[in-house]
């Protein structure tokens, strides 16, 4: 199953490099985003999101997830800080932390997507899943 996937990343690098990741699998990215607005206007058309904390606009990762969420996105979170996290967000499926490897990220991304499906799936030890 093929996936429309958002990438929610400040740092440009980092960014274009899990699109170009997301589209060796067969995944569609449908953009970008490095703030909040940007995140929630181009949501309309995510299956999932993979979704760092600390933007451009400050920590508003948890509530972009927490909005995506809501609006049916999987939501999956990628930081340096996963602490920051604490139990989760509402909605949301679990955190890895950076510096992710392609292989890691990889296979949580087939997790999302089994997730996003309705799929039973085993989850990578690279991801910490919410309760």
């Amino acid at each position: 199953m093929a996936c429309k996937v958002l990438v929610v990343e400040d740092e440009i690098f980092v960014a274009i490099e899990i699109e170009n990741l997301v589209s060796e699998l067969g995944h569609e990215p449908i953009g970008i985003a490095a703030d909040a607005r940007t995140a929630l206007d181009l949501a309309a058309d995510a299956d999932l999101a993979i979704v760092d904390l600390n933007l451009r606009d400050g920590c508003t990762g948890p509530t972009i997830g927490r909005a995506l969420a809501e609006r049916g996105v999987t939501v999956m979170f990628m930081t340096a800080n996963p602490s920051q996290l604490g139990e989760g967000v509402p909605g949301t499926i679990g955190v890895m932390a950076k510096p992710v490897m392609d292989d890691d990220l990889r296979d949580a991304l087939a997790f999302a997507v089994a997730t996003h499906a309705r799929q039973v799936a085993t989850p990578p030890q690279s991801l910490q899943l919410f309760h």
